[in-house]
């Protein structure tokens, strides 16, 4: 068992044990705003072991958990899991259903279940961007394989290149329909000689790539569903900072931030203006680890986006730059050629094959839990639109 799964469960059984000391249904409020601190504390505590200001860069890190990596992705997806169980407990356990339809709560939970029901549709369109980075890994290991053969002779040489421009046209589609851009030009000046018959070869890798992800409504933006998630979260001021109208907000925040990491990270439909859409208040003390997160990844995205990216993801940045080096080594290939380049061509190759060893062991339980995350979204919804009808009924006067 994770820590932090053994850490959430003593915090389940510390409320678990308050609430059914509970005699009264009137909530004591100094055991309440114990309840609140503590969770405030565990968000902050959790984001913080995500930050590592240590690093120089928030992508070229070389560890397994750099940031936006697979593996941090999955620690990300883990903290979101663990906040949205302690949530529901101080949400639902042992209260009075009509609580939760008084205000503010009568407005703010239900704007929590439309952003969630907007997560469920990220969470699908994430889903389809791991499929397309699985493609991309597949291309990347036929390289390393032709690659790796000793010696290198023209036959390898010619089943790398091949792998590696489709490789840099897959990672050259762009957030909206089509290619285009600087990216696009850089990755199909390789290979010009080929006239119209490279122009053939270049459509019908895009064609065959974007059917692999293009699985959200042709009009469907993934910025959009960011900003309309966004739009009405505002952090709770005077007497509502000290109620249930305060979890609301952090869990909303963990959930925002969560999703716009994930669309970030890996290749979504439409990301245009992706850095601008999150705003964070700095006075909150316990959002201080995800300002300075979300900082890190909004700089690398507005020098990524003004040339067109394919996400943020350090395993495809890796992917990147070796493959565009590697073809330019095919490209120039010479059957005698210089001890050094083959050495550095070696160590490209081994990098190369271990950045895919990595998706091969990450992908798939990464695309794992965002399927967890949206069946307990999916759940949590159900939950609370239950207690909510609840409330309804015992409001309703008799007749």
């Amino acid at each position: 068992m994770r820590a932090t799964e053994n850490n959430q469960g003593s915090f389940l059984n510390r409320i678990s044990i308050r609430r059914n000391q509970i005699v009264s249904m009137d909530v004591n409020h100094e055991q309440e705003l114990q309840d609140l601190d503590l969770f405030q504390k565990r968000v902050s505590d959790r984001f913080s072991n995500l930050f590592s200001p240590s690093d120089e860069s928030p992508i070229a890190g070389a560890g397994e958990t750099a940031l936006l990596s697979i593996a941090w992705l999955r620690k990300l997806l883990d903290v979101y899991l663990c906040c949205e169980a302690e949530f529901k407990v101080l949400l639902l356990m042992g209260r009075d259903p009509a609580h939760i339809s008084k205000a503010p709560l009568d407005r703010l939970v239900p704007e929590l279940l439309d952003r969630a029901v907007k997560s469920l549709d990220i969470c699908n369109a994430v889903t389809h961007g791991v499929e397309a980075i699985r493609h991309c890994q597949k291309l990347a290991e036929i390289a390393v394989s032709a690659l790796g053969q000793k010696p290198v002779g023209d036959g390898q040489v010619r089943r790398a290149k091949k792998a590696l421009n489709s490789l840099i046209a897959a990672m050259a589609v762009e957030d909206k329909d089509g290619i285009g851009g600087k990216f696009s030009d850089r990755a199909w000046s390789f290979g010009r000689k080929g006239g119209a018959g490279s122009a053939s070869s270049k459509d019908r890798t895009v064609g065959q790539f974007r059917s692999l992800w293009w699985g959200m409504a042709k009009g469907w933006s993934a910025a959009r569903q960011l900003q309309a998630m966004s739009s009405n979260l505002v952090a709770p001021r005077g007497a509502e900072s000290t109620g249930l109208a305060q979890p609301v907000y952090i869990m909303s925040t963990v959930m925002m931030f969560t999703m716009w990491a994930l669309v970030a990270a890996i290749p979504c439909q439409e990301r245009t203006g992706l850095a601008t859409h999150f705003p964070i208040p700095r006075h909150l003390s316990w959002a201080q680890p995800m300002i300075g997160l979300q900082e890190k990844i909004a700089d690398e995205w507005k020098k990524k986006e003004k040339k067109g990216s394919f996400g943020l993801l350090d395993e495809i940045q890796k992917l990147e730059k070796l493959g565009f080096s590697l073809t330019e080594f095919a490209e120039s290939f010479q059957f005698q050629a210089e001890s050094d380049r083959l050495e550095e061509v070696a160590t490209q190759v081994a990098e190369l094959a271990e950045t895919c060893q990595k998706m091969e062991e990450g992908l798939v339980p990464l695309q794992q839990q965002i399927r967890e995350v949206f069946h307990k979204v999916v759940r949590t919804r159900t939950e609370v639109l239950e207690v909510l009808d609840q409330s309804g009924k015992v409001s309703t006067p008799t007749m």
